[in-house]
């Protein structure tokens, strides 16, 4: 047959033999052929050829326990460094335990079959395989109970804003320390990546801010002007002429608070909007529980959540996230020149301002 299906166009598999000088790039690139490692070359150059455009706007949704194992020095961080990364939604327990890092702190390789009764015992606590002992989390804890009661602290925020001036003690520390950069919670701060929390409560961090509310201590959070913020992000990253990109590690509540963002903007606010431009996540959660983490993003366009223009562009790889994470970084390092950082932590109000504007002009909101 002299006319070949168009299904039938596609690269042919004829990678070259691996060998000792074969690069990182050349690897996933000519050898990631098929299943999960081509979803994952898929990823990386979606990440790299359309994601890491000068004019695209990429938020990270970090969930799992990533910080504990160093993904946060190892991958997060230079991601930030290089203009990769321009704002973040991450799980409590993942600030919390890079605080670890910033403060001095040591986490330790460890096994996961150990009796758990006899570590106990010996004041060691583990994170799966990562053990650290007990007096960790005391001291850090003592940390963040001292910080929040500076004055700065003694009102209501944003987690952005707690993130923010938490980044600066964190930072201050490593300096004396002379630890560099060894915590995502102080560079952060360093290149003004805002930093939200969609479940304050829900981490080492909430429960002491908690506790100090006992004492007396006016630190709160205030839930609505993240949800706000993180939404005007998106509106002024599209209303702008650029695109909005969202790199999703995990699941979890992060996922969907990055995702809600454009709901937001057009179920709740009414403002027109079509859904964020390109969709990338590593997840190991079934699609047919039913659950938020293994939605795919196909399912996200039904909420408004993905432009349904932009669905052949998503990506999403069924990988342990301590494996895609370290290997994306690598391959972004390598292929792409660095981005000039957005520092948005500052745009915040002009962001939010601009926004609500657009909603006033709409008339879903109040002049």
């Amino acid at each position: 047959m002299s006319n070949k299906s168009r299904y039938l166009h596609g690269h042919k598999i004829e990678p070259p033999a691996i060998d000792a000088g074969i690069s990182l790039v050349d690897l996933i690139d000519k050898t990631f052929n098929a299943y999960n490692a081509a979803r994952f070359r898929e990823a990386c150059q979606l990440f790299t050829e359309r994601m890491l455009a000068d004019d695209v706007t990429i938020g990270m949704s970090l969930s799992g326990a990533m910080t504990p194992a160093g993904l946060g020095m190892a991958a997060i961080i230079p991601l930030m460094r290089a203009g990769f990364i321009d704002w973040i939604v991450s799980t409590g327990a993942n600030i919390y335990h890079d605080t670890h890092f910033g403060i001095g702190l040591d986490m330790r390789r460890g096994l996961p079959n150990l009796d758990d009764r006899i570590l106990r015992e010996e004041q060691v606590v583990r994170i799966y395989d990562i053990f650290f002992e007990y007096d960790v989390l005391l001291k850090t804890d003592t940390f963040f109970r001292e910080i929040i009661s500076a004055p700065e602290f003694q009102r209501t925020m944003s987690t952005a804003e707690f993130h923010y001036l938490a980044g600066k003690y964190v930072l201050e520390r490593s300096r004396v320390l002379k630890l560099k950069d060894k915590s995502l919670l102080g560079a952060a701060h360093e290149l003004e990546v805002p930093i939200y929390t969609s479940s304050p409560g829900d981490s080492s961090i909430g429960m002491n801010v908690a506790a100090k509310a006992l004492d007396g201590n006016k630190l709160q959070f205030d839930v609505n002007a993240d949800v706000n913020e993180t939404a005007a992000v998106v509106y002024g990253a599209k209303k702008s002429g650029g695109k909005s990109a969202i790199l999703i590690i995990g699941g979890g509540s992060p996922k969907n608070f990055v995702l809600q963002t454009e709901p937001q903007i057009q179920e709740v606010l009414g403002l027109d909007e079509k859904g964020h431009d390109f969709y990338l996540q590593f997840t190991d959660a079934r699609v047919d529980t039913g659950g938020l983490s293994g939605a795919t993003p196909a399912e996200a366009v039904t909420w408004g959540k993905v432009d349904p223009d932009k669905l052949p562009d998503a990506v999403v790889c069924y990988l342990d996230s301590t494996v895609a994470l370290p290997l994306l970084t690598a391959y972004a390092l390598a292929k792409h020149k660095t981005r000039k950082p957005k520092r948005l932590y500052a745009r915040r109000d002009e962001l939010l301002k601009r926004m609500k504007a657009a909603a006033q002009k709409k008339g879903t909101i109040k002049r």
